[in-house]
This record gives structure tokens, C-alpha cells and sequence, in this order.
């Protein structure tokens, strides 16, 4: 790791933690958390009253796959697919943990699909 991407890595995780602080999810209200490599997004729906993930979807699942990966396509299908595991596991409103990562591109792709397909934050 060369010392600016460990300078980056650094500064997300300072943001994440920021941001953290601030955000907690419960049964009712669970936290949408989101992370992103440069190939692949994952995403998590969690209770953390028990610490429990309630549901999730990622960019590495067989199923999902040929939705392209890391790119913005992908990034509204995944956010589409948790909004309906969401939905099916009875969950309507949920809290959206950026992880750290600037709100712009898949980040914001995937927020906003999972919005158009029901889900409230």
C-alpha cells in the first residue's frame, strides 16, 4: 500500500467514524450500511441494539454478478434488490451509513434507487 491510499483509507475511516457517532440502527429503524471497493459494493441492513444483520446484498453474489460489478448500473440494482429483502423482512424506514464515502456516484445510485423501490430515509 503506497502512503497516499493509506492516507485515504485513514481519512475514510476518520469520516466513518464521524459519522458513526451520529447514526444507530434499531429493530424498528435499522442502518443501511454500505461499502465499496473499487470491483465490488456490499450492503448491509443492521440492527445494532443486537448486532444483527437483517439483510444484505452484494456486487459478489452469483445472482448479481453480471450486473457489472463496481459500477453505477450495478449500484442501482443492488440498491433495488435490499430495498426488496428490506421490504420482505418487514422493514420500511431505515437510517443510510454512507461508510465514509462521499455522496456522489455509486454512493448516491445506490441511495437513491433503494428510495424509487420503497424504502424511507
Amino acid at each position: 500500500m503506497t502512503k497516499i491510499s493509506k492516507e485515504r483509507r485513514e481519512s475514510r475511516l476518520i469520516r466513518h467514524n464521524r459519522v458513526r457517532k451520529k447514526i444507530h440502527g434499531t429493530a424498528e429503524r435499522p442502518r443501511l450500511s454500505l461499502y465499496r471497493s473499487n470491483r465490488h459494493i456490499v450492503l448491509q441492513l443492521i440492527d445494532d441494539d443486537l448486532g444483527v444483520t437483517i439483510a444484505s446484498a452484494s456486487s459478489v453474489e452469483p445472482s448479481l454478478r453480471p450486473s457489472g460489478g463496481g459500477t453505477v448500473d450495478a449500484a442501482k440494482v443492488l440498491g433495488k434488490v435490499v430495498a426488496e429483502r428490506a421490504r420482505a423482512a418487514g422493514i420500511s424506514k431505515v437510517v443510510f451509513d454512507r461508510g465514509g464515502y462521499l455522496y456522489h456516484g455509486r454512493v448516491a445510485a445506490v441511495a437513491e434507487a433503494a428510495r424509487e423501490a420503497g424504502l424511507e430515509f
